[in-house]
């Protein structure tokens, strides 16, 4: 291709310079792409809130599954690009238009806007690799790039089968998922071409977990939207405004955990490891996806409880109830396993207790109020009696 081209396309010059041992900082442009996901998050809430069922969980963790894969990759590309460089900004708006549109189609994303979810979703992986791979043209990374883009482009078929026919949507998009999380563990493999090693992806560990941090914030602040919003609407009686301190003093629970245990783990397994990728590929695309996931159901099980504290609770909020802090709990058990190479008993014993707690209080048909506070002090006692970072 022409070369004056591709450099006024994707000038070189756009990628961080950075000296050996330094890390890239977080720019503005990343914190204001990171907007789009306050209202996706939202959109990811409501759409569990409103499919409560088996059929509705499954095709809320695959909306999820996108989602957090395509804020992932994008947070993965600016450890090299330089979001404050004119091409940067470009591509970084770019896909914040793409993502946007998304998490408009949310609602519908499994009827009427399909394929305005999916062309969005794929659009925005092809550009992101495709760029990349032509911004570091003439490098190795170049070379991953353009395999991973073209992985990208595999799944991008089965999302664009799945939105063509509807019979088998679900199914498809499953796949399509499972496809874009294999990729990086197979190297992004390619007949002829080979994998490309992880020793060839340089990444610079504490800006990616810094990012990861500032996303599980949005996560934490959907809690907060959804709990203010519904005080707004209704009658602060003494059973809502004990349900509604219940429900916050669990945010700052999962706040406690998070950022008092694990993310100082995080940060002292970067300053000190050589391989960062590994531990950002195994840590943070996936285990923290876990933990923001979990993040996301806990917002949905304070809404159901704050919006009905007195009535015996049905089956789908006590799984809710129950999921919400068991699969925040598993994505901290896979962090620390692979930031420290421990599995602290406290958390699988939490999530068997929150589960035994959840059975019990569905099957004595106590109300939300009794589910939440039940499940607030075994969540307490964790934060409380847990062990950080430097017993670990």
């Amino acid at each position: 291709m022409n070369q004056p081209f591709l450099q006024r396309l994707a000038p070189t010059s756009a990628l961080r310079t950075l000296a050996p041992g330094a890390n890239p900082r977080v720019t503005n442009v990343e914190l204001f792409f990171d907007l789009v996901y306050v209202f996706t998050i939202i959109q990811l809430s409501h759409f569990l809130l409103e499919h409560t069922s088996w059929l509705g969980a499954l095709e809320a963790v695959t909306l999820f599954a996108a989602v957090w894969w395509a804020w992932n990759y994008t947070s993965w590309a600016t450890n090299w690009l330089n979001p404050d460089h004119p091409s940067g900004r470009v591509l970084m708006v770019v896909l914040m238009g793409c993502a946007l549109l998304m998490a408009i189609a949310m609602p519908e994303a499994f009827s009427s806007r399909a394929g305005l979810f999916v062309g969005a979703y794929v659009a925005m992986g092809v550009i992101r690799a495709g760029y990349m791979a032509i911004v570091f043209r003439g490098q190795t990374m170049g070379r991953n790039y353009a395999q991973l883009c073209a992985w990208s482009a595999i799944s991008g078929l089965f999302w664009i089968a799945g939105a063509l026919l509807p019979e088998t949507r679900l199914p498809l998009w499953i796949v399509a998922v499972l496809i874009d999380y294999a990729a990086p563990y197979v190297g992004f493999w390619l007949p002829g071409l080979g994998a490309t090693p992880m020793s060839t992806w340089p990444l610079r560990g504490l800006h990616l977990l810094e990012r990861n941090q500032q996303v599980f914030i949005i996560a934490l602040g959907e809690s907060i939207l959804l709990l203010g919003g519904l005080l707004v609407g209704h009658e602060l009686s003494a059973e809502i405004a004990t349900a509604a301190a219940i429900g916050f003093l669990l945010i700052v629970t999962l706040w406690w955990i998070y950022f008092v245990h694990l993310a100082e783990m995080g940060e002292h397994r970067f300053a000190h490891a050589g391989d960062h990728t590994r531990f950002a590929r195994a840590g943070l695309a996936y285990a923290h996806g876990i933990m923001v996931g979990g993040t996301i159901v806990v917002a949905v099980a304070i809404e159901l409880i704050v919006a009905h504290p007195t009535e015996a609770i049905h089956a789908p909020v006590a799984l809710i109830a129950a999921a919400g802090p068991a699969i925040f709990l598993l994505g901290a058990v896979l962090f620390q396993r692979i930031m420290a190479d421990t599995i602290p008993l406290a958390y699988p014993a939490t999530i068997v207790a929150v589960a035994i707690w959840s059975w019990l209080a569905y099957t004595l048909h106590l109300s939300g109020l009794w589910l939440g506070a039940g499940i607030l002090i075994i969540m307490m006692v964790l934060a409380a009696f847990s062990r950080g970072h430097e017993a670990a």
